[in-house]
């Protein structure tokens, strides 16, 4: 009689799709000896790196985003990232055979760990370089049962009607970025369970995931399975696991801890919070409400709000808008549902205009890239 684990074998990948190709794991292993010579840049480095997964390589030199100051290069083992794609695995049940879109900049943790899942849980793998819409890229045959994108392309493969392939999923992770509330609500129209991830490259991905559709919609983080968060003394979430080495990693994330220590609510980045006349302004709060106002006004832009040097407040409450500079009508109605939705304090007192944000690599909103250019 046939051996079943034999003929289950059978099914399992031997090769990943790269950009529509397939290279097979026996050629990777040989990279760059047995690789085509039309290769990009960007194909050229994720064949690497699963060469160097696939020889076992013990630890691998990951860049942070560098969306709150320069990215910087750090060292992860190993261990970690499999401790961090087993947890992942066993959460969303995916195993032998399930088939994954990896969409993502692999260059980034967010991506890399998406490799990682699939190369350890055996998964069919097709990637694709990342761009808005990457179902765009797969033929419309195909199905996949996991995926994780960064909201821009949330945006978009649900504008292009994806709605039935993304309903087919087990699962979607979101991250890389803030879910802006519109975004929140157009994701309200999906069936398969959708998550925004809390993690970071210290942590080789997500240790927290929150819910965002569906009759189980989450307003607070749920720590995952064999994670441990505290409190500084700052109110700062910090994080200790196997995925931290056990060593304690401490975060300038503000965060509201349940006594359970099993969720918290993310209240906004220490660093991000504005001293206006000796009163603090957590700068997320108003950028919330700053993007609900602009969308009711059908307005709709990046926008973000920090702190301006001012002589006699000490930081002045600033709102930056990407594009081109409203009407003086429609900076007063904007101004008006400011006033009425926020503290006095918490009220940007001007309103600064900007052609176009600065990103990182990883397409996150650069921050002190864009207030160089506008202080210049």
């Amino acid at each position: 009689m046939p051996d079943p684990a034999a003929s289950a074998d059978l099914l399992l990948p031997d090769s990943l799709l790269l950009n529509g190709r397939e290279f097979r794991y026996a050629d990777i292993q040989q990279y760059p000896a047995r690789a085509p010579q039309d290769l990009n840049g960007y194909e050229a480095r994720v064949l690497d790196f699963v060469r160097q997964w696939l020889n076992g390589a013990q630890e691998f030199g990951l860049r942070t985003s560098g969306s709150t100051g320069q990215p910087q290069l750090i060292q992860l083992k190993r261990r970690q990232l499999e401790a961090s794609a087993r947890r992942t695995g066993d959460y969303f049940d995916l195993g032998p055979g399930d088939r994954m879109l990896v969409c993502l900049n692999c260059e980034f943790v967010g991506g890399l760990m998406m490799l990682v899942r699939g190369l350890e849980r055996r998964m069919h793998l097709t990637i694709v370089e990342p761009q808005a819409d990457p179902l765009a890229l797969v033929l419309e045959a195909v199905d996949f049962d996991f995926t994780s994108f960064v909201p821009l392309q949330v945006r978009a493969v649900l504008a292009a009607g994806h709605v039935s392939r993304l309903n087919r999923m087990k699962g979607i992770l979101v991250g890389g970025a803030a879910v802006e509330r519109s975004l929140e609500k157009e994701i309200q129209q999906l069936r398969v369970p959708v998550y925004v991830t809390y993690g970071m490259t210290e942590t080789a991905s997500h240790i927290a995931l929150r819910r965002l559709n569906g009759p189980t919609v989450q307003h607070t983080y749920q720590v995952l399975p064999g994670i441990t968060v505290a409190q500084d003394a700052r109110g700062c979430l910090t994080v200790r696991a196997d995925v931290t080495e056990n060593q304690l990693i401490t975060t300038n994330d503000r965060i509201t801890l349940a006594e359970d220590g099993r969720s918290f609510e993310w209240l906004g980045r220490v660093d991000f919070v504005i001293n206006t006349g000796g009163v603090k302004v957590q700068a997320e709060k108003v950028e919330q409400v700053l993007e609900v106002a602009l969308t009711e006004l059908n307005l709709s832009r990046r926008a973000f709000v920090a702190g301006r040097p001012d002589k006699r407040l000490g930081e002045q409450v600033t709102a930056f808008l990407e594009g081109p500079k409203l009407t003086i009508t429609q900076q007063e109605h904007l101004q008006t549902l400011l006033s009425q939705r926020l503290d006095k304090y918490e009220v940007p007192r001007a309103l600064v205009f900007v052609p176009e944000f600065r990103t990182t690599a990883s397409g996150k909103l650069d921050r002190p890239a864009t207030l160089r250019r506008v202080n210049g």
